[in-house]
């Protein structure tokens, strides 16, 4: 049981991953296609797909991580408010 356990979490992991990555390029693809709504909303989206380790709470994550995830969000933020202004 152990062992199903291990290579289900594993494989959400790399699911995960995947969507994570998946998403960020699909929110750049539209950014570069001026697109700014379809992009803004697709790298959100990606935020849900955490690609490092859940079960480690936010404070004992390593730094690199942390800033991984804040710098993510943080350009989220401003391309939604460019998304205002350039309209």
């Amino acid at each position: 049981m152990e062992a199903t356990t291990e290579k289900n979490e594993r494989t959400t992991k790399q699911i995960n991953r995947i969507a994570y990555t998946a998403f960020v390029f699909l929110g750049i693809y539209y950014f570069i296609q001026d697109d700014w709504a379809t992009g803004v909303s697709q790298f959100g989206i990606a935020l849900v797909f955490d690609p490092f380790d859940q079960k480690v709470s936010w404070n004992n994550r390593p730094l690199y991580q942390r800033i991984w995830m804040i710098t993510h969000l943080i350009l989220l933020l401003v391309s939604f408010i460019w998304m205002f202004y350039k309209e």
